[in-house]
């Protein structure tokens, strides 16, 4: 075993990869970014060395510099996490020639399934089923578009070098075909440094399946089972289980086998994953082989009881497989929930800003025999920036059976309470609790399918959470809730009488103004005979602190509500029965709303780069017409008309940085007939 490795990578995964160093008695080394100098991953390595600028391009992805940190460390072996270089076969021989162990697969592996295009003529080769489509080298647009119109719509264009659901466009028809191939490339390019793309059929309401392999030095190669990933956005996972449900064990056995002969194909060595994509009757077709560790790999780990981590480093030192085939079996289920700082109301664009409240299910970090487990690279307090994946945290669950599992994420995710960035909390909840889902009836294109019951508007009970908002205003305002001496409340102590309080609230996210009128008749100064207005009713009401920091105990009419609020200066965040609601306070003494959001607008909707102007100011466009592509996280976002008009100015250029909610352009609007 080694006695000290780099992690080559940032966040959760880092974390993760530390925690077994650290369970091993292994030394474990973390590389920053400017931007990540105070972060969790640097906070847990015993040592870190800071290896460039904010920018992966800057740090995380500069081989020199993470081979100049491992051997001024004196780290034997390095660990590449997923992303960044943990698949580039130039690091991996860099480590080789620095004398470093890459905790990997050999070169020659990752070469020869680096090209999705490569690996797929492998794969046929060694018998491994494969989904029709063109894999050829000619790249001519012509020439794709030939093959694509031969093939039928829909199609799939996919990056050759790609992975993440970067590159990869569904075209339904052959007169969409050009504009989605410059996109696919443009990303390819952007993502992987090469826009070389194949086409594949598209199959309708496919499944993606995917097997954990493991080979080892010795020629002994077996599968760790299967998981299940159709649950996805944008080509990328959100909901992943493990084992996959509704496979009968002919299926499953077979799938199986099918990896390792994939694995054997090209001499693997180390963990790797074997995507299928698979029809309704059970047919599967060989899509990909990701020649690293999974961001879903922990419901592997919580069926079979298995670090994969300390497999990777056995493996790595030159130790056998711990155990055969025979030997590997899975109790229960598990099932992961991917927590973004994203808006899916907005098309899952991610969001920025500082983490100011988290607060996440009780559970152990990398715990592998628990219920409930929390594998996060963020703290409270941290910041989400515009340079690096979004991911707050993965949520996994582990059941008896899937029906277990189900239950225990419903609950967990009701226990998630993020105030900051936008999050996909709700809708991750919302999926979990689904008929489709909750049924195990799964493909990719289930989050489309359901899309009206997805993102359905919340209807989470207004009247109890506005109460817990004005219960959390009133302890502020007026100490009520803390017992203080009455010369110390701020602002509706009266020595004598009662009093009345208008509270003039606004639904954030909405237009909805709301007033409560709080009514205090005493005399005695004691906290009774207290009423709230609120929604044409007046009801008694009463408020005391809980048992935790932001937990409050509401008495309103004869129901006793429990919730928690999170007090960001004048927005009041209120967790209530599993759901949010944020109110902000109209406090008309210290300042009014900004109503600036003029007609014709665009506005960018994140921190992004400008990679391409497609209008010229003076045209006249139509409304939904394309006006401008940014790319933010190496996914490219385009800015569309929101009415007919003409262009006005246009306010940057190819290549010019953006901030969040920047205006990009001037457009006329064309009033309406």
């Amino acid at each position: 075993m080694f006695n000290k490795v780099l992690i080559a990578n940032r966040g959760e995964i880092a974390c993760r990869v530390a925690a077994t160093c650290k369970r091993l008695g292994v030394g474990s080394v973390a590389v920053y970014s400017d931007a990540d100098a105070g972060a969790k991953h640097v906070a847990v390595c015993d040592e870190a060395l800071h290896v460039g600028g904010a920018a992966a391009s800057e740090s995380y992805l500069r081989i020199e510099k993470i081979i100049g940190a491992a051997l001024a460390t004196g780290a034997q072996a390095v660990h590449p996490g997923y992303g960044f270089l943990s698949e580039n076969e130039d690091f991996a021989r860099a480590c080789e020639k620095a004398g470093l162990v890459f905790i990997g697969p050999p070169v020659e592996a990752i070469s020869a399934m680096g090209s999705k295009a490569a690996a797929k003529a492998l794969m046929q080769s060694a018998s491994v089923p494969l989904v029709p489509g063109y894999h050829g080298d000619g790249q001519d647009p012509a020439l794709l578009q030939q093959e694509a119109d031969g093939m039928g719509y829909p199609v799939l264009l996919k990056a050759s070098a790609g992975g993440g659901g970067k590159g990869m466009r569904v075209v339904e028809k052959s007169a969409d075909f050009a504009s989605a191939l410059l996109s696919c490339k443009r990303e390819a390019a952007s993502s992987f440094g090469n826009d070389r793309v194949l086409i594949e059929k598209y199959l309708q309401r496919p499944r993606h399946v995917e097997v954990q392999v493991f080979a080892d030095q010795h020629g002994n190669a077996v599968y760790l089972f299967d998981r299940d990933c159709s649950v996805q956005r944008r080509h990328q996972k959100v909901l992943e289980e493990a084992p996959a449900p509704g496979l009968s064990d002919e299926v499953r056995r077979a799938m199986g086998e099918a990896a390792v002969a994939a694995a054997r194909a090209v001499n693997y060595v180390g963990a790797g994953t074997v995507e299928f994509i698979m029809t309704g009757d059970g047919q599967f077709y060989f899509m990909e082989m990701n020649t690293r560790l999974q961001v879903e790999h922990p419901v592997t780990e919580m069926v079979t009881g298995l670090d994969l981590v300390e497999w990777q480093l056995r493996v790595a030192s030159g130790e056998p497989l711990p155990l055969s085939q025979d030997q590997l079996k899975v109790g229960g289920h598990a099932i992961e929930a991917r927590i973004y700082a994203e808006n899916p109301s907005r098309g899952f664009l991610p969001s920025t800003g500082t983490l100011k409240h988290l607060r996440l299910p009780e559970a152990v970090e990398f715990q592998l025999n628990g219920n409930v487990r929390i594998d996060s690279g963020v703290r409270e307090g941290d910041t989400i920036t515009p340079f690096y994946d979004p991911m707050i945290a993965k949520l996994i669950v582990h059941g008896r059976d899937r029906d277990d599992a189900l239950l225990r994420m419903a609950l967990a995710l009701k226990q998630c309470e993020v105030v900051g960035p936008s999050t996909n909390i709700e809708f991750l909840h919302r999926i979990v609790v689904s008929a489709p889902f909750s049924a195990g009836d799964l493909d990719t294109g289930l989050i489309e399918r359901h899309h009206d019951t997805l993102f359905a508007p919340s209807e989470v009970p207004k009247t109890p959470a506005l109460a817990l908002a004005c219960a959390a205003l009133l302890t502020r305002e007026g100490g009520e809730a803390h017992g203080v001496s009455p010369w110390d409340a701020l602002s509706h102590w009266r020595m004598s009488g009662g009093y009345t309080q208008a509270l003039n609230w606004r639904l954030v996210g909405s237009d909805d103004e709301i007033l409560a009128v709080f009514t205090r008749d005493s005399t005695s100064g004691r906290a009774d005979n207290k009423q709230l207005e609120l929604f044409g009713e007046t009801l008694t009401f009463d408020w005391s602190h809980g048992d935790e920091p932001h937990a409050f105990v509401v008495l309103i009419g004869d129901k006793r509500i429990k919730g928690r609020v999170f007090v960001d200066g004048d927005v009041f965040h209120v967790f209530y029965a599993g759901a949010s609601l944020a109110f902000e306070w109209q406090n008309l003494l210290a300042h009014a709303a900004d109503a600036e959001h003029g007609e014709g607008r665009l506005t960018a909707p994140m921190p992004g780069k400008v990679i391409a102007v497609l209008v010229e100011a003076g045209a006249v466009v139509e409304k939904g017409a394309p006006l401008l592509v940014m790319e933010a996280m190496k996914m490219e976002h385009t800015i569309v008309a929101p009415a007919g008009g003409t262009v006005g100015e246009i306010l940057f250029s190819v290549g010019d940085q953006v901030t969040d909610g920047a205006q990009l352009l001037v457009m006329e609007v064309q009033p309406a007939k």
